[in-house]
């Protein structure tokens, strides 16, 4: 399996972004879109290349603010500025975010073109699952098909987060490495699947590296005003014309499964496959499945040229 190592695409925006690729760059490309403070190894190695191995380009990348890319600490931002855009009352003002998933899906826009890549098959997580739809709504040339897994539409009716999980959102992630990995082990209970656990060293270990590739709290910030400040796409996902999938775990309190059905309702023809026992992450025991509905929904496209 050919693997590239992580290189660094520099994006007129001024942005880097750092990303690494699995497979033959001749087979069509699957563009993997990370979540909130997710580093591109949270697509791990073995799911990758498990995908490639299907007959895909398949691309992994830090979003901006996130792992190795470029972090925009002169946009200095609070959870002041969190909760104002969380409650969206008028009274507490206005918050204009650094940027937008628009900006983050021009950031993958860019990484493609780095890549000499002009259509490819978008599949996102969570944030990425956002990401992933921006890019087919506002640019639907460069997009083959859309997996959007435990994602919602925008729509704040919907998606919405189970109150036992603000406790851990909005603690602070201490000032040293050791009380960042131990509140990552705390919300991964709290948000990970009942159905399928990750066992503590494997978690651990992420954690450890998720940190030491350039976790800021800054950027989940940043990252956080994007996705509270995010338009509401419904109508705009209903005049979609692509091959879609929408994934979503019955167990997700982070993502209520409501984003799932709504964005599947949403978009025409969407294949909806939700998955008893899942919450808001990606277990091992759910690569094959998850793998092959990507894969089932890649092969209704007909003749789309990756390049």
């Amino acid at each position: 399996m050919s693997r590239s190592g992580e290189l660094f695409a520099s994006l007129p925006s001024g942005i880097d972004l750092c990303y690494e690729t699995f497979g033959d760059p001749d087979d069509p490309a699957i563009l993997l879109i990370m979540g909130l403070g997710g580093p591109m190894g949270w697509w791990t190695p073995e799911f990758c290349e498990q995908l490639a191995g299907r007959g895909f380009f398949v691309i992994r990348y830090d979003n901006r603010d996130t792992g190795r890319s470029t972090k925009l600490r002169q946009h200095p931002v609070s959870r002041v500025d969190v909760v104002r855009a969380f409650t969206g009352l008028p009274v507490l003002g206005r918050v204009t975010p650094p940027y937008t998933l628009s900006d983050l899906a021009g950031d993958a826009l860019g990484l493609l073109d780095h890549l000499g890549i002009e259509r490819a098959h978008l599949v996102g997580i969570s944030m990425g699952g956002m990401i992933a739809q921006t890019i087919a709504i506002e640019h639907p040339s460069r997009a083959l098909s859309l997996t959007s897994i435990m994602s919602t539409t925008g729509r704040r009716t919907v998606g919405f987060q189970h109150p036992k999980v603000y406790p851990v959102m909005l603690s602070p992630a201490g000032r040293t490495r050791e009380s960042y990995v131990e509140r990552s082990l705390k919300g991964s209970k709290v948000i990970g699947s009942p159905a399928f656990p990750t066992d503590e060293e494997s978690a651990r270990a992420r954690a450890f590296e998720t940190y030491d590739r350039g976790w800021t709290a800054s950027g989940v910030t940043r990252q956080m005003l994007a996705i509270l400040t995010q338009p509401d796409r419904t109508e705009a996902l209903r005049r979609l014309e692509l091959p879609a999938l929408v994934i979503h775990g019955l167990s997700d309190v982070l993502v209520h499964r409501s984003g799932g059905k709504a964005t599947a309702d949403a978009i025409p023809g969407a294949e909806h496959l939700e998955i008893a026992g899942m919450a808001h992450d990606l277990p091992v025991q759910l690569y094959s499945t998850v793998i092959d509905a990507i894969v089932r929904t890649t092969e209704r496209v007909h003749g789309g040229a990756t390049r």
